[in-house]
C-alpha cells in the first residue's frame, strides 16, 4: 500500500504537468494563430511602394499612404482631445473629492458605464454632433473627436487607478516635509505612477488606432491623401474592412494593411515604453549616473 502510493502521487504529478503545458500550448496557439495567418498572407503583399503609394482600382493595386497619413492625424486628434480631459477627470477623482462621497461615486460610475458603451454608439453620437450640429462634416477632425469621447473613459480611470495605487503614504511624507499637494503631485506621485500611467495611455492608444466601427460614422471613406483637418480620410481599420467586404479580389491586400497596422501597433507600444522609461528618468531626476550608482 505505502509503496503504491508514492507511484499514484507521480502519475497525478505527471498528469497535472502535462495538462498544464498542454493549456499553456493551446493558449499560445490561439494567440499565435491570427497572428501568423495575418503574416503568411499579407507579408507578399507588404513592400515601400506599398507604404508610400495611393490606393488604385478601388484598393486592389496601389498602396495605403493616405491611409496611414489618415490614421496618424484621426489617432493624434483624439490623443491631443482625450489626454488633458481625462488626467483632469483623474485628479478629480484622487486629489479633490471625497474618495466615497457621492460626487466620486457619481464620476466613477459613469466612466464605468461609458467605458462599457459599444464603439458603434460613439460613432452615431460623433456623427450627430461634429459632423452634422457642428458642420464638420466626415473629416479627420470628426473622427478624431469622437474617437476621444470613446477612448476618455478609458484613459479617465487608468489614470485615476495609477494615482490611487499610491495609496497616502507619498502624499503624507510631502505635507511632512512642507510640500503643498501640487508638488507632491508633480516631483513624486508622476514619476512614480508612471509605468501605470503609460499602460493607461497605451491601452487607448492601440484601441484607437485598431477602432473601425466609429470612424465609418465621423472620418469617412476617402481614400486620397488628406490636406487638411476637415477633409475627410480613410484610416488603414476601414480601409481592411472596405477590402475585405465590399471589394472583390481585395482580400490581398486586404490582408497586407492588415499587416501593416499590426506592425503599427507595434512600434507604437514599443516608442511608448522607451518614451516613459525616458520621461520617468527626466521626472526623477535621475539618469545615466544614477543608474550607475545604483550598480557600484
Amino acid at each position: 500500500m505505502s509503496a503504491a502510493l508514492p507511484r499514484r502521487q507521480r502519475g497525478s504529478v505527471l498528469f497535472w504537468t502535462a495538462a498544464r503545458w498542454l493549456l499553456c500550448l493551446l493558449g499560445l496557439a490561439v494567440l499565435a494563430w491570427p497572428l501568423v495567418s495575418v503574416v503568411v498572407q499579407g507579408l507578399p503583399s507588404v513592400s515601400w511602394e506599398f507604404l508610400t503609394r495611393a490606393p488604385a482600382d478601388a484598393g486592389r493595386a496601389g498602396g495605403i499612404a493616405p491611409m496611414l497619413v489618415s490614421t496618424l492625424w484621426i489617432v493624434g486628434i483624439s490623443m491631443l482631445f482625450a489626454i488633458p480631459v481625462a488626467w483632469a477627470l483623474a485628479i478629480l477623482q484622487v486629489e479633490v473629492l471625497p474618495q466615497n462621497g457621492l460626487a466620486s461615486l457619481f464620476v466613477r460610475g459613469s466612466l464605468d458605464v461609458l467605458a462599457g458603451v459599444p464603439s458603434i454608439v460613439f460613432g452615431l453620437f460623433g456623427l450627430t454632433l461634429f459632423c452634422r450640429q457642428l458642420g464638420w462634416g466626415y473629416s479627420l477632425m470628426a473622427g478624431g473627436a469622437a474617437l476621444a469621447c470613446m477612448i476618455l473613459p478609458t484613459l479617465a480611470r487608468g489614470f485615476a487607478l495609477a494615482l490611487e495605487s499610491l495609496g497616502p503614504t507619498y502624499r503624507m511624507a510631502g505635507a511632512a516635509l512642507g510640500l503643498d499637494r501640487l508638488t507632491v503631485l508633480h516631483r513624486i506621485s508622476i514619476p512614480v505612477a508612471l509605468p501605470a500611467l503609460t499602460g493607461a495611455v497605451l491601452l487607448a492608444l492601440t484601441r484607437a488606432v485598431a477602432e473601425t466601427a466609429v470612424l465609418l460614422f465621423t472620418s469617412g471613406y476617402s481614400d486620397r491623401m488628406p490636406q487638411a483637418l476637415f477633409d475627410s480620410g480613410r484610416s488603414v481599420s476601414v480601409h481592411v474592412y472596405e477590402l475585405a467586404t465590399n471589394v472583390p479580389g481585395g482580400m490581398r491586400n486586404a490582408y497586407g494593411a492588415a499587416l501593416v497596422l499590426v506592425a503599427l501597433l507595434m512600434l507604437i507600444s514599443a516608442v511608448t515604453q522607451l518614451s516613459m522609461h525616458w520621461l520617468q528618468s527626466r521626472l526623477s531626476g535621475c539618469g545615466a549616473g544614477c543608474q550607475t550608482g545604483k550598480t557600484t
